[in-house]
């Protein structure tokens, strides 16, 4: 009953009400009337919403405020940084707290950096053969020129290829030489974790052991002869004893610092022969590089597998076969 309406008492002292007029149209509404106007329908009784903030009596007693705590607590707007705020989530998926808080083994770096080292040896063969494919090609071109005009188009095609692929080659063998060194420290520290040993150089002879002239034609051999040693589980106390396999390794990455020693001192030297006998060393050079290439990626894969921690399991080793000697 909106409060404006005027109320009838008739004789029999009850009250009546008259009807209600609609806010919209102001046609009262006929009898038997439902809560809407018959004529326009909007609804008759005239509302009026008012939000008020909760008694604070009548709050639980855990989220009651306390005294003097009401102002505080008012909401005043989104916060505000002076600056970009540094915090947030790290990029990335979700990971427990005890495999990020768990340190990197040396294995694990090992592996990280042949997985790396690998793929990157096998292109720097693939350019490298290109490279030497060049130097051939000029030689052979240099032996027709002693006869006969040279064409300007094969001539500028052998020149591309050789500038391709001897840049590239160079660029390959650098990046490669990087990873090696890596992969090398991260693989003597696993090695003597595995061995339960201390390494017997530091990382600073390490590094000077493949780049010194010299000691890089001792250090590196040795280096990973130690760490095959280890990763075999061969007592500390014995010497290491290379496989063949790394023996021979051995012997073509003395070869290949030996002949780019040579090459680059032939290289100062002037006048036709000299340039011709040039092109000869880089093409040999280049085909010992792809060949040492190859085969740092077997042993560099056969030493890191080797690493790798074993599972404990039987397993079935034949040693010797020999026909059982006769009885009687």
């Amino acid at each position: 009953m909106s409060p404006d309406q005027d109320v009838v008492t008739p004789p029999s002292g009850r009250p009546v009400v008259p009807p209600p007029s609609c806010p919209r149209c102001g046609r009262a509404a006929p009898p038997g009337r439902g809560p809407f106007c018959s004529y326009c329908g909007r609804y008759l009784a005239a509302l009026e919403w008012v939000a008020l903030p909760p008694d604070p009596s009548s709050l639980p007693e855990a989220a009651r405020p306390r005294s003097g705590l009401l102002e505080r607590a008012r909401y005043e707007g989104p916060p505000r940084y002076r600056d970009v705020p540094r915090w947030g989530l790290p990029p990335g998926p979700w990971r427990s707290g005890s495999a990020d808080d768990a340190p990197v083994t040396a294995l694990a770096q090992a592996r990280a950096s042949a997985s790396q080292l690998l793929p990157l040896l096998l292109v720097t063969a693939v350019v490298t053969a290109v490279g030497a494919a060049g130097e051939v090609w000029r030689y052979v071109l240099l032996l027709f020129s002693r006869t006969e005009a040279l064409s300007p188009t094969a001539v500028a095609w052998s020149d591309s290829i050789v500038l391709v692929g001897g840049w590239t080659s160079v660029v390959g063998v650098l990046a490669c030489g990087v990873l090696m060194i890596s992969w090398t420290r991260h693989a003597v520290r696993a090695a003597a974790e595995r061995s339960g040993t201390t390494p017997a150089r530091s990382s600073r002879m390490l590094v000077a052991g493949w780049l010194v002239p010299g000691l890089n034609l001792a250090v590196p051999g040795a280096v990973l002869a130690e760490i095959e040693h280890a990763a075999l589980g061969l007592p500390a106390d014995w010497r290491p004893r290379p496989s063949t396999e790394l023996l021979v390794w051995w012997a073509l990455w003395g070869a290949g610092v030996v002949l780019a020693f040579v090459t680059a001192l032939w290289s100062l030297r002037t006048g036709t022969q000299a340039l011709a006998d040039g092109v000869v060393l880089h093409a040999w050079l280049d085909v010992l590089a792809v060949v040492t290439a190859l085969l740092t990626r077997r042993v560099v894969a056969r030493l890191t597998r080797l690493l790798e921690p074993s599972s404990g399991g039987h397993r079935e080793l034949l040693v010797t076969s020999r026909p059982a000697a006769p009885t009687g």
